[in-house]
């Protein structure tokens, strides 16, 4: 083997290795994103850049109430008044396994994600009526949300349950124009992908997201 090849061969194994390492610290450990919609708002606008923290699913530890957090799109996105089913109000997903596990899931080709914020936890009652919302019957403290807004169900979703074990509710601040776990219900541990922990554009609001 001549010089030159063997140059561009060692060439070749280094970028395979750095793009492998750069692979398993994105699913590991963090990465970066944009806000893509609105229902986040205002606490976050679209086009701002974010860093998310991904030490969380690599522990396999519940984010905490308030927390904001991104995770998997659920498969099933609204349901009807026969399939609300509020003595298991989990959003339904559809496994995949092997190669197209990784290409999905590792490589997130493919894969949509929504982000919103962690409203209650697992075992705690939860309802939503009179355009607010009540954990273990006491009425959430939401500082976050704009002066005016109401949390309501649009059409059929869940209003009135128990969240299970290893699950979370999430709702988006812009509860008016936002698709969460209302419509499809809690979301398992295992599909919530990372915290939101730094805001790292536009500089000026550089810094943690509360």
């Amino acid at each position: 083997m001549n010089s030159k090849i063997k140059e561009i061969l060692e060439w070749i194994y280094c970028i395979v290795i750095a793009l492998v390492l750069a692979m398993l610290f994105r699913y590991f450990i963090g990465t970066p994103t944009i806000v893509k919609q609105v229902s986040m708002y205002p606490t976050l606008v679209q086009d701002q850049r974010l860093w998310l923290n991904r030490w969380g699913r690599t522990t396999k530890k519940l984010p905490k109430r308030g927390e904001i957090i991104t995770f998997e799109e659920p498969t099933k996105l609204t349901y009807t008044s026969s399939e609300i089913n509020k003595e298991n109000p989990v959003a339904q997903y559809q496994e995949k396994s092997g190669f197209s596990w990784f290409v999905h899931n590792f490589l997130e080709i493919g894969k949509r994600s929504y982000i919103k914020r962690v409203i209650a936890l697992p075992n705690e009652h939860v309802q939503i009526k009179g355009g607010k919302v009540y954990v273990k019957d006491k009425e959430l403290d939401e500082p976050y949300l704009q002066e005016g807004i109401v949390t309501d169900i649009i059409g059929v979703g869940y209003d009135d349950f128990i969240v299970p074990e290893n699950c979370v509710f999430a709702m988006g601040d812009n509860r008016n124009h936002s698709t969460d776990c209302r419509a499809f219900g809690c979301i398992p541990l295992e599909k919530i992908e990372s915290k939101v922990s730094i805001r790292i554009w536009p500089l000026n609001k550089w810094g943690k997201v509360n």
